[in-house]
């Protein structure tokens, strides 16, 4: 996971706010293809909005934990089912 100043925090939140999901996790929560899937937008965009639609608080945020360690990303935003991470495009050495 990165360590992002307030400042980045804050401009990747406004960045945010125009997004649409591009993951949508259901009943069957974090699978192995919803993780690949996660995985190749976060390389094409760096910031992404996942929403979960699980009912009970306390799953989406494990969910939402065990995502971002999976994916070695972090974690911008938590609003209801919808969260949004980041994880920075590798540079190409």
């Amino acid at each position: 996971m990165e360590h992002l100043t307030p400042k980045q925090r804050r401009d990747l939140k406004a960045k945010s706010h125009h997004l649409n999901p591009v993951v949508i996790i259901g009943d069957k929560g974090l699978t192995k293809a919803v993780l690949t899937e996660s995985s190749k937008a976060l390389d094409a965009h760096e910031l992404i909005k996942v929403k979960i639609n699980i009912d009970d608080r306390i799953d989406r945020k494990k969910i939402t934990e065990e995502m971002c360690n999976e994916l070695s990303a972090t974690k911008i935003n938590e609003i209801g089912k919808v969260c949004v991470i980041y994880r920075e495009k590798p540079t190409d050495a």
